[in-house]
């Protein structure tokens, strides 16, 4: 419970206070320091932050104040609230962003999960996407999502020309063309062309990377590349 707590924005030290208060009912600080093993001094200051959220409310009896949880649907609320000041900041943000975005040169990605950042941003591009020295090794690292990845290429009518520098029974690729060269050449490393990105993609089991390049020169200078050598690939 406190883990959802967490994600749904509050500290660690919130999560325990009011999980105390849920589990104790109106309980003094004395009480919630013990249960919760946090030290007074804190236990004033977090209420303090959960009552300024409307989280926990307080009655004084004889003098000392019971602090008591507020419904738990005051946390959905919360998250409602954020909801409501990000949408309204968001136009203004999605603004700054673009004029930055422009600006960038060169991306850095790590992991699967990065890498997948990678392949939505072809996606998205919806130009056609070449590829040079493919390697096998990224249907063994993202297997389930390049099957959705490639449905959702051909769907797009996004087209793809594969080379890879390793022959062997490959899945259907769909909506592509797919040219190999000789296996001396092989290596962990692929070029993605698309647009005016170059993506530089090390498939590696243990540290996956991706670099992604926006430069129209820089794209051009490797499309010249991919054209050449794919004259030389064999079908």
């Amino acid at each position: 419970m406190k883990e959802q707590l967490k994600e749904a924005g509050l500290t660690e030290n919130e999560a325990k206070v009011y999980t105390t208060l849920l589990e104790m009912g109106p309980s003094h600080a004395g009480i919630i320091s013990r249960k919760s093993g946090l030290h007074r001094r804190v236990v004033y200051d977090t209420v303090e932050m959960l009552i300024q959220k409307g989280l926990i409310g307080y009655i004084l009896e004889n003098n000392v104040k019971l602090f008591q949880a507020v419904s738990p649907e005051r946390v959905v609320e919360l998250l409602r609230e954020k909801e409501k000041y990000v949408s309204e900041a968001l136009p203004r943000m999605m603004e700054l962003f673009t004029k930055t975005k422009e600006k960038e040169e060169t991306n850095f990605y790590k992991g699967r999960n990065g890498l997948k950042t990678v392949f939505e941003d072809q996606i998205s591009t919806k130009k056609e996407i070449l590829v040079l020295g493919a390697s096998p090794l990224a249907y063994d690292i993202l297997r389930f999502y390049f099957k959705c990845f490639d449905k959702r290429r051909a769907k797009s009518k996004i087209r793809a020309r594969i080379i890879f520098n390793k022959q062997r029974t490959l899945p259907n690729i769909p909506y592509s063309e797919v040219r190999f060269l000789p296996e001396k050449y092989h290596s962990p490393l692929a070029v993605n062309i698309y647009g005016d990105k170059v993506a530089l993609v090390l498939w590696s089991k243990e540290n996956p990377l991706a670099i992604v390049i926006k430069n129209k020169e820089i794209s051009e200078g490797y499309r010249k590349y991919f054209e050449l050598l794919w004259k030389f690939a064999r079908q």
